[in-house]
């Protein structure tokens, strides 16, 4: 198989497995509202808030999935996990939430990356090719 096409096969399932978890995520936050806002607020965070991150997972994850404004996505998404990661999952005398710290951790890592390269070529906004020098 050609690399580029390795690469652009890689990049699309890579941004598929990302954008996964949070349009899931968000879609469930839907169908467990109360209960969702009812978490969130036993950690300090104002339930008026859940509408955003809603919209933050699924409107960020379809962003992530399609490519499209894929750095602005990333940023938003990298730095909503580890805004998580701390608020949710840092007690670590419990080991389940030392690994979902441990996770959230990895998952904003992988939007650095795509922060840093982009979201390769399968994509709405793909990056633009180096113009050369004149």
């Amino acid at each position: 198989m050609h690399s580029n096409t390795l690469t652009n096969i890689a990049t699309l399932a890579g941004r598929a497995m990302l954008a996964a978890i949070f349009i899931i995520a968000g879609f469930s936050k839907i169908g467990a509202y109360a209960g969702t806002q009812a978490y969130m607020e036993s950690a300090g965070i104002p339930g008026m808030l859940l509408p955003a991150v809603i919209a933050l997972e699924v409107f960020g994850g379809i962003a992530i999935l399609i490519g499209f404004q894929t750095h602005i996505s990333a940023a938003l998404l990298a730095a909503f996990t580890l805004l998580s990661a701390i608020m949710f999952h840092s007690d670590f005398s419990q080991q389940m939430q030392s690994i979902l710290f441990m996770k959230n951790i990895a998952i904003a890592g992988a939007f650095l990356m795509l922060l840093a390269q982009g979201p390769g070529q399968w994509a709405i906004n793909p990056p633009q090719k180096l113009q050369e020098a004149q």
